[in-house]
């Protein structure tokens, strides 16, 4: 199961994320994170953006409902997502 925290703006997820991967894809649960990759390179901020976009996108939230709260430079990360129900939530992580 994917650790989900509450948050007074929303929840936190623990994502691993696999970035300069050959597609942006969601992998679901690995070792109590959810797992994703993403094409862009871990250079200059460009995989956390990438990040970012991709779960907004997935999760059919705006770019500025989602933001890393720590990890922004290793591949083990804590992701604030805001203004979100938590149904939508684990329907992505299911």
């Amino acid at each position: 199961m994917v650790r989900v925290k509450e948050h007074a703006e929303g929840f936190v997820v623990s994502v691993l994320v696999e970035p300069g991967a050959g597609r942006d894809r969601l992998y679901g649960e690995h070792d109590g994170r959810l797992k994703l990759s993403v094409t862009a390179p871990p250079e200059k901020g460009k995989a956390n953006k990438a990040v970012c976009k991709f779960l907004a996108a997935e999760l059919g939230l705006r770019r500025s409902q989602v933001q890393i709260l720590s990890g922004h430079k290793v591949r083990l990360k804590e992701v604030l997502i805001e203004r979100v129900s938590r149904d939508a939530l684990e329907a992505i992580m299911a």
